[in-house]
């Protein structure tokens, strides 16, 4: 994706993955999509509220952790962004949610615990910023739905997330 050629990543190790994906788009043409058995693209967005003093995390339903909100790129999403911030939409039920930048914030490569042979997501984050008021509604994809104070996330919440967080609100 044009995004990751262009993106400047901000220390050696993110760089290092921009690398990764960009080489696995480069050997499997099919590396956007789930289907892709060496693993795939994903998209994901941490949602900060109006005025950044809370982050709205999903306690995934077959992972059991905390998350930022995200999920597969589909075939209308024009670039990565699209994707994040449509997940991120379809997930939280806020309406009118806006990308804080049209660039990620960060890269994560994991690996997809329910996949039987193995497999990766190769995720690029977003930030995104809900508008006043927004009410949040829980998806089928999510035990539960909340808002966390940056500083008091739920100790189930790992290292990716709380970095992501972090980067988030540093501008």
């Amino acid at each position: 994706m044009r995004v990751l050629d262009a993106w400047r990543a901000p220390d050696s190790e993110q760089d290092r993955l921009r690398r990764e994906f960009l080489r696995h788009l480069e050997s499997h043409r099919d590396g956007m999509w789930r289907e892709c058995a060496a693993g795939h693209l994903t998209a994901s967005t941490i949602v900060l509220d109006a005025d950044a003093s809370r982050v709205l995390l999903t306690l995934h339903r077959k992972i059991g952790g905390w998350l930022q909100l995200g999920g597969h790129c589909e075939p209308g999403d024009a670039t990565l962004a699209d994707a994040a911030l449509r997940e991120a939409t379809e997930e939280s039920g806020i309406a009118g949610l806006r990308l804080t930048r049209p660039w990620p914030v960060q890269l994560d490569r994991h690996a997809v615990r329910c996949h039987p042979q193995g497999s990766w997501h190769l995720d690029v984050q977003y930030a995104a910023v809900a508008p006043p008021g927004a009410r949040h509604r829980i998806s089928e994809e999510s035990a539960d739905l909340r808002w966390f104070a940056p500083d008091a996330l739920p100790e189930t919440a790992d290292e990716v997330v709380r970095r992501l967080v972090a980067r988030a609100l540093s501008g």
